[in-house]
Order: C-alpha cells, then structure tokens, then sequence
C-alpha cells in the first residue's frame, strides 16, 4: 500500500515538473522472484525510481526499458529469465530461479483512464478494487493493451476494453476475484489472439486504532507508519493524547470508551489494540469491539488479564460468540523475545501482518516448499516461450 501511495505521489511531483514517466508493473512470475505479480515502479525520463520490481537487480535495466516506451509511446513487455545458469547477466547472478514479466506503460497525463488514474481512484476511497491488465505472452512484440479496467466494490467501472466479449469476462472474473478476497491470472481469447490477464485485488490500506496513548504506543505508530497503515489513537487523557506525541498518526482522538467508536468507521481491514494500561477502559471497549467482528484485536499484557476481561462479560450477560473469539489476541504479538517497547511493537504488527495475509508467522526455513506456492510446469512452458520468442535481457 505504502508503494502506491509513494507512488501516486511522485507521479504528482513528476507532472508539476513536466516530466515523462512510465509505471512498471510485475504482472505474471513463473518460479521464483523476489517481488510477486503487482509489484510497481514508477519511472521518470530523468532516471527517478519510486518503487521497486525486485531487490534491485532488474531496475537498471528496466529503466532503460522505460525511457523506450516513453520514446515509442507504446507499452512494452519485458521477459526476465533468470533461470538460466549460463547466462551472466540473469543467471546465477541474481540468485533467483524464475521468469518475470514486466509490463512498461508510459503514462499519458492527458488520458483520464491512465493507470496512475486507477490507482489514485482506489487510494481515495476504503474499499476493495480489482485492477485489469492485459499482455500478450504469444506475441510480446506486439501492441501490449496494459492497464485498462478499474472496478471499484461499489461504484462505476473506469477504463473499457475495445472487445466487448472479453470485458464481459473479465468484469465477471472481477466479481469473483472480490468475492474470494484473491488475485487470479487468466488466458482469455480475444479478437487479436490470446492475451493473458492479471485481475488484481487491491485491498485498502490497514486502519490502525490504538487505544491507548502511552508511551510505548509511540513506537507502534511510527512503525505502522512505515508500512502504510493508517493510524488512530484513542486515549480518554487528554495530556496523553496529543498530535505532537504522535506525528505518525492521522488521527488523534481525545475520547471516553462509549464515545470512542462514534468517531471511528471500522471495516474488515481495521484492527484494533487495546493499550491502555487502565483496565475499565480497556474492558469498555472490548465490549463493543467484539460484536463488530473485526479480523484482528489486541490485548496488551498478561493473558489473565484477557481471561478476565472475557469472563466479566460473559457474567454480565454479553454475547461473545466463539467467532469473534478467533480474532481476540492475548497476549498479543508474535513470541520474538521483545522486551523494549520498540521490540514489542515489531512483535504486535508482525502478528497483526501474519493475521491479515493468513499466515503462522513461523520461520520461513521451517517451512517445506516454497515461500509462494507455484506450479513447476509454469516455469517451464514460460521458459519454452521465451525461447520462442527469441528474446533475452540483451536482446530488448
């Protein structure tokens, strides 16, 4: 989410200041790649990167890529093998073991229905979209369509495709991929051959309430930050919660528990943390949490103290179904060793990040396979077709 948004900025900056730029985007990965298919990176025609592709091995070339596409003024399709072992430059080098395509678009200011337009539409608003990008894997020299549909959760579709037939399907693929909250690559047919397209989910970014504006709230926010995440802190101490205390926060709340979520518009990618070292305060709002059913809520410090918590609202009669009691985490945050309350803070957004993506936040080395699921045949047909194609790095 942060890379959208640095994203959308430089664009900004880049248009103020009259240059051209064109978005990279990684739309299909056949084995093994540092970054995954929706990766971005913006270029400018000066050699600024906002963004990245990979760890930073292919961004050199890419940009070289670019400032062609900004030259023909068409978007170009560019195959990274770096699969074979004999090849110096994508090879063993780069100590990966797939195929990556990378889809250059120059961006027309002009053009209301340009990529960065997209992604400006979905940053605005808090709600899920699907992203539509068609390329040509058959025939990668020729004309690539690229970006062309945004379809919001709710509201108007932008972009249009030229083939009827083939927006009949996508927007249905679209509805699927918001109903399975999944991203999905697809061969469809089309009036000029097969093209594949990349039908991505965008989720919004995560909305942080931390209840709770100690000091080792502090750190938690900064952090979040980093990632994106839009924060919030509620504290009912008004010396507590103040905007210089919290710089990295959006909002600032000064709230009593039973005015605190009349000023908060939960969704299903808020989470919350319950922080604030008053026990009242902290059981209030437990209470009207648990029935909003919210994928995550944290409880700082000792699990009795949850256990109680929970046990008080069952003896006053509130409902706790064993659903919302899934996603109450206490202690919470993930077993690091964290004593400081830096340590703790990456302990709790580590957790909270392997609970939205639905992960054990185990050690990768324990886990068998590989770290993104894959099919072995996919890198072989890829390969085949590179091959085909007769195009390697040196070669665009």
């Amino acid at each position: 989410m942060k890379e959208l948004q640095d994203i959308v900025r430089a664009y900004d900056v880049a248009q103020q200041q009259g240059k051209q730029t064109a978005l990279a985007t990684v739309v299909h990965v056949a084995g093994s790649s540092y970054r995954r298919p929706g990766a971005r990176m913006l270029v400018t025609e000066d050699g600024q990167l906002t963004g990245a592709i990979s760890g930073g091995c292919l961004e050199g070339d890419a940009l070289r890529k670019a400032r062609l596409a900004m030259l023909q003024q068409k978007p170009l399709l560019v195959t990274y093998d770096t699969t074979d072992e004999d090849d110096a430059t994508l090879g063993v080098g780069l100590g990966c073991n797939g195929i990556i395509q990378v889809l250059l678009e120059p961006l027309d200011t002009a053009d209301a229905a340009n990529p960065i337009s997209f992604l400006k539409a979905f940053l605005g608003q808090r709600q899920a979209a699907v992203l539509v990008t068609l390329f040509s894997l058959e025939r990668r020299t020729a004309a690539q369509p690229g970006t062309c549909l945004f379809i919001p959760e709710s509201g108007e579709v932008k972009g249009a495709c030229t083939d009827e037939e083939l927006q009949k399907a996508l927007l249905g693929d679209a509805e699927e991929v918001l109903l399975k909250q999944e991203s999905l690559t697809k061969a469809y047919a089309a009036t000029v051959g097969t093209l594949t397209g990349f039908v991505e989910l965008l989720q919004p970014a995560v909305s942080l309430v931390v209840f709770g504006a100690g000091n080792d709230a502090v750190p938690l926010t900064q952090l979040a930050s980093i990632l994106g995440w839009q924060v919030t802190v509620v504290d009912g101490r008004a010396n507590y919660a103040r905007r210089e205390r919290f710089p990295a926060a959006q909002r600032v709340l000064v709230a009593k528990p039973e005015e605190a979520l009349a000023q908060l518009v939960p969704d299903q990618q808020t989470v919350c943390l319950l922080m604030t070292h008053n026990y009242n305060y902290d059981l209030a709002m437990l209470r009207q949490l648990l029935p909003l059913k919210l994928p995550y809520v944290g409880s700082l410090g000792p699990r009795k103290k949850l256990e109680r918590m929970l046990r008080e609202l069952k003896e006053e009669g509130a409902q706790v179904p064993e659903q919302a009691l899934e996603s109450v985490y206490g202690p919470t945050g993930l077993d690091i060793g964290a004593e400081t309350p830096e340590e703790i803070a990456l302990s709790i957004v580590a957790e909270i990040k392997a609970v939205l993506a639905r992960k054990s936040g185990t050690f990768l080395r324990s886990k068998p396979g590989t770290i993104h699921p894959r099919a072995a045949q996919q890198v072989a047909a890829a390969r085949e077709h590179t091959k085909y194609s007769g195009c390697s790095l040196s070669s665009l």
